[in-house]
């Protein structure tokens, strides 16, 4: 394979001038930097991307460190959400960096601060916002580019795509009540996540339009995953009465609930209304298919990077926050 030298020597300029041609540097002309390219390739060169990397001091990479163990990678939204983030990387010219750790956890923390003082990445995607959430003032604070699926209520503005889950859920509520639902179950998350805040609000908002006062014995506290809704649902199946319908704050735990109905012999549609957040592809395979209210997640998380990329590069970005609204797609679960 040639060398960069044999290059710079068959144009007739120095190797630096090669070189800062192929990595882009705009002292270059623009009809210098064309020629070079074209040479390099009728020659077969192929630049070292570590050596380039190095000279450029660029990871030409972006991160992202999953707020879970290591086993939710098998949550269907986060294997959605990261195959989009790949799939973009890919076309962006970066490589994607993925960890994991629990969140608000040490081990969490320290790879957040191993990765921008050591310039792992260029740039980092969160998501799981919480209310209050330090990655957000640590990585505005360090000046690492960040964007997020989701907004905390911290103090700064960043790049960031958010999901209308309030009205969303007032949407739901409204179809639920218009099917004759009165005792409509909740089951959300922690209690610092942004879309527990957001979702339950708009459960709160959508029984207050409807005239149904709020019950607290039908609300209860899920950890978003499928067991989490299996067990919150045998509480809420316990009851007597039993509530008609039972809403969730994502689908994953609104397939724990269909479990949970089905060992108690509830038919889930005629007996019972079940519904999701997500729009995970398994919903649609569930027995019964599971009414949710779906989110474009892969589409977001390919255009968290395309802004990200953009910032990195410091390009303009046409939004600083974009607001998409989820979608409700009504199936047999509610009836």
């Amino acid at each position: 394979m040639p060398s960069i030298r044999e290059v710079a020597k068959r144009l007739g300029i120095s190797i630096t001038t090669v070189s800062r041609a192929l990595d882009g540097y705009s002292d270059v002309a623009e009809s210098t930097r064309q020629l070079v390219i074209k040479t390099a390739k009728e020659m077969g060169y192929a630049p070292n991307p570590a050596a380039r990397q190095l000279r450029r001091q660029r990871t030409d990479a972006i991160g992202y460190i999953l707020p879970a163990p290591a086993s939710e990678f098998s949550d269907p939204f986060f294997s959605e959400f990261i195959t989009g983030l790949g799939d973009e990387a890919t076309s962006c010219d970066f490589d994607l960096v993925i960890s994991s750790a629990a969140h608000d956890s040490v081990p969490e923390r320290q790879r957040y601060e191993r990765w921008v003082h050591g310039r792992k990445v260029e740039g980092i995607v969160l998501n799981r916002m919480r209310l209050h959430d330090w990655r957000v003032q640590y990585l505005a604070k360090t000046g690492m580019p960040f964007v997020s699926l989701e907004r905390s209520l911290d103090e700064g503005d960043h790049p960031s795509i958010e999901v209308d889950g309030q009205l969303g859920f007032q949407k739901l509520v409204a179809y639920l009540v218009g099917k004759g639902h009165k005792r409509i179950a909740y089951i959300g998350g922690p209690g610092e996540l942004k879309i527990q805040a957001d979702r339950f609000e708009g459960y709160k908002k959508g029984l207050e339009a409807a005239g149904i006062a709020l019950d607290l014995k039908l609300v209860a506290e899920g950890d978003t995953t499928y067991v989490g809704g299996y067990r919150t649902a045998q509480h809420l199946l316990g009851l007597s009465p039993l509530p008609s319908a039972i809403t969730c704050i994502n689908d994953l735990a609104a397939i724990g609930v269909l479990h949970a109905a089905s060992e108690r012999g509830i038919k889930v549609g005629p007996d019972l209304a079940v519904a999701g957040f997500d729009g995970i592809p398994a919903a649609e395979h569930t027995s019964p298919p599971l009414t949710t209210l779906s989110q474009p997640l892969y589409e977001i998380s390919r255009n968290l990077v395309k802004i990200l990329v953009a910032v990195i590069h410091n390009q303009p970005i046409d939004e600083q926050r974009v607001l998409v609204q989820p979608e409700l797609l009504i199936r047999e679960s509610t009836g």
